[in-house]
């Protein structure tokens, strides 16, 4: 066996224990501070879009209440409409399940949601703008959400 087969053959433990140290490490990193907020679901009941958010709170203090101004577009890119979700109390650290149904429209009409920006954003300590600079938006569905 050559030299250089083997010096490739040594290494490769070497790297393959790294790569899965990086990806460990990815996965067990804190989520950053803030609101994680992820459209988990979208389903057409009755010529109604039922839209399925999970939601963590990751600030340092609990929130009374969370409300965002969202913008609905169909799948042209036209605004639907503008409405509010109220995502309501959002304890620290513990995920929280908000379902809210659209009138009149189907999911598979909708493109994307825009979240325009908290009408309120309420809890002990906590800055009127935080809701808006600490929002991280993600998406499980075919709908983008952007904030």
């Amino acid at each position: 066996m050559s030299h250089s087969r083997l010096a490739a053959l040594v290494a490769l433990p070497v790297l393959l224990a790294q790569g899965a140290v990086a990806e460990t490490e990815a996965k067990t990193a804190p989520a950053p501070a803030g609101l994680q907020v992820e459209l988990n679901a979208a389903e057409t009941i009755d010529a109604n879009c039922k839209l399925t958010f999970l939601i963590t709170n990751t600030l340092d203090t609990p929130l009374e209440k969370a409300v965002y101004e969202t913008v609905l577009f169909d799948q042209n890119g036209t605004v639907d409409r503008l409405t509010l979700f109220d995502f309501g109390t959002l304890p620290v650290g513990r995920p929280r399940v908000r379902q809210f149904v659209v009138p009149q429209t189907t999911c598979e009409n909708l493109g994307r949601i825009l979240f325009n920006g908290a009408q309120t954003c309420a809890g002990e300590g906590v800055d009127a703008g935080t809701c808006e600079s600490d929002l991280g938006l993600t998406s499980r569905t075919e709908i983008e959400v952007l904030g």
